[in-house]
């Protein structure tokens, strides 16, 4: 029985019978995804519990956090309305061409530093150049020998040569967010399709790449869409999901655009786990700001965290996401290993 054939049953009942459902292999639909979306603030608590049940059946009470670098920052053409680097905005941000090896080795050994079990390599722009890529893969051959960390890369839209040369130096995964539905795509940007997105996926899965794609909630989209890129990244199989909440930072067309509260960011959270239960699901950009006071509820579907800052916006000190995670009587694991008092 799913949530939708028993109005009757009690909420608790409701929400455990779908955690049930979906370990037995149910897969859960479109009216599923938005009965967690629309359900009542008071079923929260409830729904929290049986989404944990999930998330503990696959990672246990462990947090993998994540450390970006914004290796090149501004200076793309795209006209994305939510990035504070696109050709549209006139935030006052920093704006640098790609960073030297040295610059970005000491991304790497902070973090290591912070516990981090991946460092992600972040480039604005369209796409690298070939002479990017190049620099890129000679520098993630220097952090390979020198830390025991995995490399996530996300420099745009990519070419299957480009895609090779990254896994052959060593890089493990890319990062191509789809960030909203097919539907709502072209309402954020025109400058490229929801096509091309799924494109550089397929290319870089067809390079041996892991996939880490995922989504930007409330930027005006609906619940369905929602729903939508929640089921589209399950068909896709990908090994990770961040969530973005959106930071409306001025100068963006979006910087008006503030609709969320820390409820809904937990019921999106819920879906995800609830249509993806194995996946990796990364609380990221919009956290500190979209969930306030109840960050540390957000662990209780997801498990994995951005630590430190993000492109072109703070994070909270590394020390509050430590002492949030310990708070939980979670526990941080970086490479297998778990880290007791992290």
């Amino acid at each position: 029985m799913t949530i939708n054939q028993d109005h009757n049953i009690t909420t608790t009942a409701r929400w455990d019978r779908l955690a049930e459902s979906v370990l037995d292999g149910h897969q859960i639909d479109v009216d599923e995804g938005l009965a967690i979306l629309q359900s009542a603030d008071d079923e929260l608590p409830a729904l929290l519990a049986a989404v944990f049940r999930v998330r503990r059946q696959y990672f246990g009470r462990t947090v993998h956090l994540y450390y970006l670098k914004n290796a090149k920052s501004g200076l793309c053409p795209e006209d994305c309305g939510y990035c504070s680097q696109s050709a549209r905005s006139t935030a006052d941000i920093p704006k640098y061409p790609l960073l030297d090896t040295d610059q970005l080795l000491a991304g790497a050994a902070q973090a290591a530093e912070n516990n981090a079990r991946t460092y992600c390599i972040v480039a604005s722009g369209r796409g690298p150049s070939n002479r990017e890529v190049t620099q890129v893969a000679d520098i993630v051959r220097r952090i390979k020998a020198e830390h025991p960390l995995h490399i996530c890369c996300c420099l745009g839209l990519l070419t299957s040569e480009q895609a090779l040369a990254l896994k052959a130096a060593g890089v493990d995964r890319i990062n191509h967010n789809l960030n909203t539905s097919r539907g709502f795509h072209s309402e954020i940007c025109s400058t490229h399709t929801f096509d091309d997105r799924l494109k550089t996926l397929r290319i870089a899965r067809e390079a041996g790449l892991e996939l880490c794609a995922g989504l930007i909630v409330g930027m005006g989209e609906s619940e369905r869409d929602i729903v939508d890129v929640a089921l589209e990244l399950r068909e896709l199989e990908v090994d990770s999901i961040p969530v973005n909440f959106l930071n409306p930072i001025d100068g963006t067309p979006l910087a008006r655009t503030d609709v969320l509260n820390p409820r809904a960011c937990l019921k999106a959270l819920c879906l995800m786990r609830f249509a993806n239960p194995s996946t990796e699901i990364r609380i990221a950009g919009g956290r500190e700001r979209q969930l306030r006071s109840m960050q540390a509820m957000g662990l209780y579907p997801a498990n994995s965290l951005f630590v430190s800052d993000y492109l072109t916006t703070p994070g909270q000190p590394p020390r509050d996401d430590f002492q949030m995670i310990a708070d939980l009587g979670f526990e941080v694991v970086t490479d297998g290993d778990v880290l007791e008092g992290a």
